[in-house]
């Protein structure tokens, strides 16, 4: 991973991190809670690619665990998170760029079942039955429900910075055109399905016809 991805990573985690630990684990919502840190995962991921996913949901999951007020064994949320990251990441586009909102909104359900069921499928194993007395059917519904909530005001712009660092002189070249393409542009813009760039070149064409409709006229003029 470069510097700036690892900068950037650090910072976007530590600081949901706190928000998750301080504002949102204490709202005593019925059932799951919001998980920011989960869906800054999902964010990165979705534009660094399965590998560095697998390594900022480590690193995300690991912190997690160390926080309070924990009452898990460390080590348990950094798996689900590592395993998560990698599998988020495995959905990156090819030409870097998503078009609709459908694509990351999927990936955020899929993430918040799957982490909640691998967290307590690992806890499970290790003895803990807090999910089982809390009703595992209420997590996943309560899970996917805060996260969907959360989700669009939170994973584009995570995306867009992320995007706009990896544009960074200090960043690894892109290769392709396609690939300089901020990532959560179409998601920022699926909201009234305009297309930013397509507009742009359109206005330009139409400056272009209009200044050469006023020469034409302007001619005209003078031969007469």
């Amino acid at each position: 991973m470069r510097f700036n991805r690892i900068l950037l990573s650090t910072t976007l985690v530590v600081v949901a991190l706190v928000v998750q630990v301080t504002v949102l684990a204490r709202l005593q919502l019925p059932g799951a809670v919001p998980d920011l840190v989960l869906l800054t995962v999902l964010a990165l991921a979705l534009v660094y690619g399965h590998v560095s996913g697998a390594l900022i949901g480590f690193g995300a999951g690991l912190l997690s665990d160390l926080a309070p007020p924990a009452d898990h064994a460390a080590g348990r949320y950094a798996l689900v998170l590592c395993v998560t990251g990698y599998l988020a990441g495995l959905a990156k586009p090819e030409t870097g760029r998503l078009r609709s909102a459908t694509g990351p909104m999927a990936v955020v359900v899929a993430a918040a079942i799957g982490s909640t069921l691998l967290y307590a499928g690992v806890g499970a194993l290790v003895g803990d039955t807090a999910a089982r007395h809390v009703g595992l059917t209420g997590l996943l519904f309560t899970a996917v429900v805060y996260d969907l909530v959360l989700a669009p005001f939170t994973v584009p712009l995570i995306m867009a910075l992320a995007r706009r660092a990896e544009n960074d002189p200090l960043a690894e070249t892109q290769k392709g055109g396609g690939a300089g393409t901020d990532v959560a542009s179409g998601w920022l813009a699926s909201g009234t399905g305009l297309r930013i760039g397509n507009q742009r070149g359109g206005l330009r064409i139409k400056a272009a016809r209009s200044r050469a409709a006023k020469a034409g006229r302007i001619k005209g003029v003078k031969r007469l």
